[in-house]
């Protein structure tokens, strides 16, 4: 099967891009390690340290290395379910209490409990109002697929959080780069091989697998049969599911989805299926996890990301319009019920020369989740 090459980029503008890419994924890996990272933002730095994964000790550290209290921020959505309104903007910044240990900020950041203890707090919002330094924070807890809540040291001029990073063996990124992480993954996408694999139902069969060359994430794209790429190919974005596509899950809709649309091409002569790496509609699979438990405790699916600190759909769909033209595809007939796939492809260049329904029967374990979908993210079922 042939495939169109790379898009060609100035190698200045990709040493830029896998900088940033690098950068970002090497703060976040040390917040999933339990390390603190230093964020800057012009001449403004912050030590930042996930909630979920805080100790006492990070604690004491914090106010050592800054000088000053500490801080928590959560995200507006998380905030409001503790009745902490933000000063402004979309990040909530908390002053830190004298009984406020590590115990308790992990509890401010996971909702697991909620129920238990509706009476925590109350809380102080602190002084100085949340900037995008803060929001940089709370999008690489994200990236680092944790819970959206941290602890930050107060602000210090830039030479001074370079110089924590130096004497403390702390990684340095800039807010920039955080906030630009999503668009400068996709767009750095690169075709790395490709093989044959035979599919029950549909044996003709090409898998194809993308990543940036600095190895950011990786996705894949199924090509079944030989589609014709001077028509508008039958195409569907697919975010994997572990729980839904491998083992067989009741819970959602996502294995009918996958496997029925693997026939549907078969049947239709050929399409590809992009297999993107956005478990949980972007939030991960132990975050998905949790928002299955607090599912159980009585939340639909859309009250469950935001009371974990989440939006309701964290996902970008620019990966998959970057996938499709490496393959030599522009316009495309979309298998999907959601509206934000189809100007989400438009908005990075592909054009949806249709919608094509899909949709399954729902059970016992999944009614109410279709209905969720249908009637607060306006999924077209």
């Amino acid at each position: 099967m042939a495939m169109v090459p790379p898009t060609t980029i100035d190698k200045k503008d990709k040493s830029l891009l896998d900088h940033r890419i690098v950068t970002t994924m090497r703060a976040a890996s040390d917040l999933r390690h339990g390390l603190a990272v230093v964020i800057l933002d012009g001449k403004k730095s912050i030590l930042v340290q996930s909630a979920e994964l805080l100790t006492d000790l990070w604690i004491e550290r914090f106010r050592s290395l800054s000088g000053g209290e500490p801080i928590v921020g959560l995200t507006k959505t998380r905030a409001n379910v503790l009745h902490i309104s933000p000063r402004s903007g979309d990040v909530a910044l908390i002053k830190m209490s004298n009984n406020m240990d590590s115990a308790v900020i992990q509890s401010m950041a996971d909702p697991a409990d909620d129920l238990m203890r509706p009476l925590l707090g109350p809380f102080q919002v602190a002084s100085i109002g949340a900037g995008a330094i803060h929001e940089a924070g709370l999008k690489l807890c994200k990236i680092a697929r944790l819970l959206p809540a941290a602890l930050f040291s107060t602000l210090l001029p830039t030479e001074d959080g370079a110089e924590w990073a130096s004497e403390n063996g702390l990684l340095i990124v800039t807010a920039q780069e955080v906030m630009d992480f999503d668009q400068s993954d996709a767009g750095a996408l690169r075709l790395v091989t490709s093989a044959r694999v035979p599919l029950r139902g549909a044996e003709k069969t090409t898998m194809v697998a993308f990543r940036p060359d600095d190895g950011g994430t990786e996705h894949f794209a199924l090509i079944i049969g030989d589609p014709n790429r001077h028509d508008p190919v039958l195409a569907r974005i697919h975010s994997e599911c572990f729980t839904g596509d491998l083992l067989g899950s009741l819970k959602c809709d996502c294995g009918e989805q996958l496997n029925g649309a693997i026939k549907h091409m078969q049947e239709a002569g050929g399409g590809v299926l992009l297999y993107l790496a956005q478990e949980g509609r972007g939030i991960g699979l132990i975050n998905k996890l949790r928002a299955y438990q607090l599912q159980d405790q009585g939340f639909d699916t859309v009250d469950a990301n935001e009371r974990l600190g989440f939006h309701s759909d964290e996902r970008i769909f620019e990966p998959a319009a970057q996938m499709l033209k490496i393959q030599g595809f522009s316009d495309v007939r979309l298998l999907t019920n959601n509206p934000l796939k189809v100007e989400g492809l438009e908005a990075h260049g592909i054009k949806v020369t249709e919608r094509v329904k899909h949709s399954f029967p729902s059970n016992a374990h999944n009614d109410h989740y279709l209905r969720t979908k249908k009637k607060r993210s306006g999924h077209l079922l």
